[in-house]
């Protein structure tokens, strides 16, 4: 296919007093975040605007998924004085809200599950009015570390499926749909607020992204997000098509006409793009579900 960016792909170049001083909040606490490292389109926006996605447990992961710009190797030690840097970095850029995300680290006993509910705990007692949104790895599907982090009590449990289920061994390599959609339930049966997304553009039908829109309702996860993929190099996985924004439209009304709470859906939608306003726009339109969570 053809491998230009279409006009509607065009992203907000970094720059501007905002931008500078998230990138120095990042450089100055030693920070990772997924906007650099997974070369997100967005972040000249989102710096811009003084937020970022925070990416604990360092910047290598142990998954090798084909979609993702993140270096896949051997981890370094987990950093035990990240949390409190992480809280110092959401307490310099006052957030109301913020999003932490992690590497897979596979290699790990709990996955990184302490360290997850180190961070939240640390975040949420230096900054006790931030909400906190995680977008967690599958954690390899097991409940006793996927609790260690609910028992932190996050605001908002992320985890994303990505693709389509006939795709996830050629986009996501070691991960599983079934199990991702796990994750997702169990967080949901301890009353959290999920929240998960897709990408279009890697191989998929229509038929299939409006199966697994229904997949996702019948999960019962609350927020969903739909974005273009981007091809991070060229040893990644290609582009398929580029998606029309009249297309994506469609899914968000197709979303929400099933019943699902909350889609965003646009060309450059990530996960933790306008993370604030959607789950704004979610405590405006699901109340009772907050309320009974």
């Amino acid at each position: 296919m053809e491998t230009r960016k279409p006009s509607w792909l065009r992203a907000k170049l970094p720059n501007g007093p905002g931008y500078a001083h998230v990138r120095k909040l990042v450089d100055d606490n030693e920070l990772h975040t997924v906007c650099q490292s997974a070369q997100c389109p967005n972040m000249g926006e989102c710096w811009s605007r003084g937020t970022a996605t925070v990416m604990i447990l360092g910047n290598v992961c142990t998954r090798s998924c084909r979609f993702c710009n993140i270096e896949t190797g051997r981890p370094a030690e987990v950093d035990l004085g990240e949390p409190a840097r992480v809280a110092a970095a959401v307490a310099k850029m006052n957030l109301k809200h913020c999003v932490i995300t992690s590497v897979a680290r596979d290699e790990l006993e709990d996955g990184g599950a302490a360290a997850w509910a180190a961070t939240i705990r640390t975040v949420r007692y230096r900054n006790p009015s931030c909400a906190i949104e995680v977008l967690i790895p599958d954690m390899k599907g097991k409940t006793k570390d996927i609790d260690t982090i609910l028992d932190a009590k996050p605001d908002i449990l992320n985890h994303n499926i990505e693709t389509i289920e006939r795709l996830q061994k050629v986009v996501r390599v070691q991960a599983q749909y079934e199990r991702s959609f796990s994750v997702l339930r169990h967080a949901k049966s301890r009353g959290f607020t999920t929240k998960s997304g897709i990408m279009l553009g890697v191989g998929e039908t229509k038929e299939e992204i409006a199966k697994t829109l229904r997949d996702l309702h019948d999960n019962k996860v609350d927020i969903i997000t739909i974005g273009q993929y981007l091809q991070p190099s060229p040893q990644h996985l290609p582009v398929d098509r580029w998606v029309t924004p009249e297309e994506f439209i469609e899914w968000k009304e197709y979303g929400l006409s099933i019943g699902l709470g909350v889609v965003e859906s646009g060309a450059l939608v990530r996960s933790s793009y306008h993370a604030d306003e959607q789950s704004a726009k979610y405590r405006i339109e699901k109340p009772s579900d907050l309320a009974s969570a």
